[in-house]
């Protein structure tokens, strides 16, 4: 069974946890696979917006060694390509402007990928303004889309989805201090026929959950789970449980 097709079964909530190659140690991640196989993780997701060790493969070889879950990566730029994970989400980042991010480092990385064989997932990334300047949003050199206009997060997930593009993935971006409304969330997904992510600045199970019933169909938590996973059942479980 191929990777998009049960990311695009939308007849049940998925969550997913987001792994950055840089920030824990060994005994971490496997502390976090142990924790995730318990409580049925659907995804892991790795990758970061700037990686300062060689660590993507490591990490990515590290969890599949412990572990079934499957493991995408989650680019922050071209060089974060890796044949040992078993999906690759190719991030056209359609919020922006900036030619690079909609194409330009997708040609760069084509070849390798043809190489490597990974299951390619074509994903409409889109930046919603988390209230303070993210990693991603200043190594992109572009401007998140303004937290209350919910209009324009729609016809730009509308547009993604016409042009091809597989997901939508809507990220306040890393150490958000708001995560992505309630509001916009449910309108953007009304406005699509396709699976819709949901990332970045959610802290609590209980928002996990609310997030899921606007109609996300995944939820990726990777801060709040850092320093700590012991609240890693409870996510889970806020989103598997919302019908």
């Amino acid at each position: 069974m191929s990777i998009y097709s049960v990311l695009s079964d939308t007849s049940k909530k998925k969550f997913v946890v987001l792994v950055d190659p840089d920030k824990p140690s060994d005994e971490q991640i496997l502390e976090i696979v142990e924790r995730s196989k318990k409580v049925g993780v659907d995804f892991f997701f790795v990758g970061g917006s700037l990686l300062l060790t060689d660590s993507l493969d490591h990490c990515i070889k590290l969890i599949k060694t412990h572990c079934d879950i499957p493991v995408l990566i989650f680019p922050g730029d071209s060089l974060q390509i890796s044949k040992w994970c078993d999906g690759f989400l190719l991030l056209s980042l359609i919020s922006g402007r900036n030619s690079e991010m909609l194409i330009g480092r997708h040609v760069v990385a084509a070849p390798y990928l043809k190489l490597y064989g990974n299951e390619i997932i074509p994903t409409g990334y889109i930046l919603v303004d988390g209230g303070r300047q993210t990693s991603v949003s200043y190594m992109s050199n572009t401007t998140p889309i303004p937290h209350d206009k919910d209009a324009i997060a729609m016809c730009t997930a509308l547009a993604g989805e016409m042009l091809g593009l597989k997901v939508i993935y809507m990220d306040a971006g890393s150490g958000a201090i708001e995560p992505i409304s309630n509001e916009m969330i449910s309108k953007v997904k009304q406005t699509i026929s396709i699976p819709l992510i949901v990332g970045g600045g959610i802290k609590t199970p209980e928002k996990a959950a609310e997030m899921a019933k606007a109609g996300a169909d995944i939820i990726v938590v990777g801060n709040a789970l850092e320093k700590s996973t012991e609240k890693l059942k409870e996510f889970a479980d806020a989103v598997h449980n919302v019908q």
